[in-house]
């Protein structure tokens, strides 16, 4: 897969037209030890509570910290408190936004591990535990980017990032202001549009045919695929259902699918071994 760049379409923007934060609070040993390690954002300081246990993961980001000579302040746990309810585990890094990327990342990830494309497009999803959770999953099994609409969506936020226990610092992430001309450019670039939605024409998830090169669609909580973007996709799957409850959680749902286009890739790999 031959990599293209989208610059052209797409200007560079900026901190102020997106009214995000110079710097962000990332929270919870994952999130900060992963962001360390993936070395993506500037690292202005990291913060850990008195008297925190400073062992496994949390002795290791400040290890990272310390090779790459960033500030460690120790302050009183309430400093923390101060993110407001969240679970921060005694450790906080104070860091600079996320690095979206573009499509020709994506697309270029996967030629230079010579793999067939597989990208993520999710669907105005809402709540930061659902992307979070969608994105971990994702990096686990070889996603090479995920795609979400710049506006009417959560985006990256230090909630999102503990929620995927860090995975989305290694991820290759876009944001886009129309999710059909992304699914129309992706098209162009030989992938196929693969919708999860219970529709009657949906194929059963493990009887479809994932192996070729495709992106993923997941719709938002409750809607679902809008119109638009379920009217482009090329094919649909959808997972069976067994009990009175007729519906998955969407990371759930996701997730199921992920592993499934995973499971099928690795099987046609170890047959060409074999």
């Amino acid at each position: 897969m031959t990599a293209i760049s989208y610059a052209s379409r797409r200007p560079p923007r900026t901190t102020s037209d997106e009214n995000r934060p110079l710097v962000e609070s990332l929270y919870g040993r994952n999130a900060v030890y992963e962001a360390l390690r993936a070395g993506r954002r500037r690292c202005i300081n990291v913060l850990i509570a008195e008297g925190a246990r400073e062992k496994g993961t949390v002795s290791r980001a400040l290890e990272l910290a310390e090779q790459r000579h960033i500030p460690i302040q120790r302050v009183p746990k309430q400093k923390l408190d101060q993110l407001g309810p969240v679970n921060h585990q005694g450790i906080v890094a104070q860091v600079g936004p996320y690095p979206y990327a573009e499509l020709s990342d994506m697309l270029g990830l996967a030629a230079e591990r010579q793999q067939i494309p597989l990208l993520l497009l999710l669907d105005c999803l809402q709540d930061p535990q659902n992307l979070g959770t969608l994105l971990r999953t994702a990096e686990i099994v070889g996603v090479h980017g995920a795609v979400i609409p710049r506006h009417r969506a959560v985006e990256v936020t230090p909630a999102v990032s503990n929620a995927s226990a860090g995975a989305v610092e290694h991820l290759l992430l876009a944001q886009v202001t129309n999710m059909v001309r992304t699914m129309d450019e992706l098209k162009e670039r030989g992938l196929w549009i693969v919708g999860l939605e219970a529709l009657p024409q949906a194929q059963q998830y493990d009887r479809a045919n994932l192996k070729m090169p495709l992106a993923l669609v997941v719709g938002s909580e409750g809607e679902g695929l809008s119109r638009l973007v379920r009217e482009r996709c090329d094919l649909w799957i959808k997972l069976p259902m067994a009990g009175k409850i007729n519906s998955l959680n969407t990371s759930v749902a996701g997730s199921i699918a992920l592993y499934e286009v995973w499971r099928q890739r690795a099987s046609a790999v170890d047959d060409a071994e074999a």
